[in-house]
């Protein structure tokens, strides 16, 4: 099965800071990705490089095609939700559907009829009356009606309370995401992502950090809550991070057996949360390995 997205070494400069460093990536259909990194380290130029906004040097195909020289075509079955997303304010809802009914060939104004329908928003509010839940609804049932591929999502829940967060991403699995349909999401809300991704991408100064399918996590990462009389038994084993516990230490290990982890204390696998800043906080390891989703951290 061809990937939706596929890259191979991109690659994209901006004076003398690489926003992209020899990033690889593969998508398979039907599958939910979250893209995650703190602010700098390369999340929007992926992004946009995928959109066909950004050129960059590599190899990058989305759904068969070239986003830069195909980018007409691609829009057709690529859709895009951004926290900057904005719609005239004089707009009404209803030219706002209306809009969408001339312009996409993919757009189906049943379904955002329906969408809304279970919504507070009137057909004849105008964008500037709409507060910011209302709004974000807004797009997500313009963008859900459109029969799209791939949906790419960046921090589409910024701002909104956790009602809506929560609303906006329960609309997103029960009205939206089918086997034939692959999500991209960027946020800063790991917690509240995390029991819906099938894989995690991390990224630091442009490179992939971790690139894994969520159900790998069990077998690759271990984190340890270890009594105060045995942190140096643990620590020897090579914990990629540390940080204090109530009575002793919480260590997270990468490739580490759990069997030789258990008798020092409890395990479990770590939170998405807690991997997130041990690999942003771990050193490079020169050794790890690459393509099984433990990309080297520059």
């Amino acid at each position: 099965m061809e990937a939706v997205i596929k890259a191979r070494g991109l690659t994209k400069t901006y004076g003398k800071t690489k926003a992209l460093d020899g990033v690889d990536l593969d998508l398979a259909p039907g599958r939910i990705m979250g893209l995650i990194g703190p602010n700098g380290a390369g999340k929007t130029t992926l992004l946009k490089s995928i959109l066909g906004l950004a050129p960059v040097a590599g190899e990058l195909s989305v759904l068969g095609m070239n986003p830069r020289t195909e980018r007409s075509r691609l829009l057709e079955q690529v859709s895009f939700i951004a926290d900057t997303a904005i719609l005239p304010r004089w707009l009404k809802v209803s030219e706002a559907l209306d809009y969408m009914t001339g312009v996409h060939p993919r757009f189906e104004r049943e379904r955002a009829e329906a969408f809304l329908a279970r919504t507070g928003i009137k057909r004849q509010s105008r964008v500037r009356e709409l507060s910011k839940g209302m709004l974000t609804q807004l797009h997500l049932a313009l963008i859900m009606a459109i029969d799209s591929k791939l949906l790419v999502l960046d921090e589409p829940t910024l701002g909104l309370d956790i009602l809506y967060r929560k609303q906006f991403y329960s609309s997103l699995l029960d009205d939206y995401f089918d086997a034939d349909k692959t999500l991209l999401i960027t946020t800063h809300q790991v917690e509240e992502i995390e029991n819906l991704l099938t894989d995690v991408i991390f990224i630091k100064n442009g490179k992939l950090c971790l690139n894994v399918a969520m159900d790998d996590l069990d077998s690759l990462y271990t984190e340890l809550h270890v009594s105060a009389d045995r942190v140096d038994q643990a620590q020897a084993l090579g914990p990629i991070y540390s940080r204090s516990a109530l009575g002793g230490k919480a260590m997270i290990f990468e490739q580490v057996e759990r069997a030789r982890l258990a008798p020092l204390g409890e395990t479990k696998t770590p939170s998405l949360a807690d991997l997130f800043v041990a690999k942003m906080e771990a050193p490079h390891r020169p050794g790890a390995p690459a393509s099984s989703g433990l990309e080297g951290v520059a």
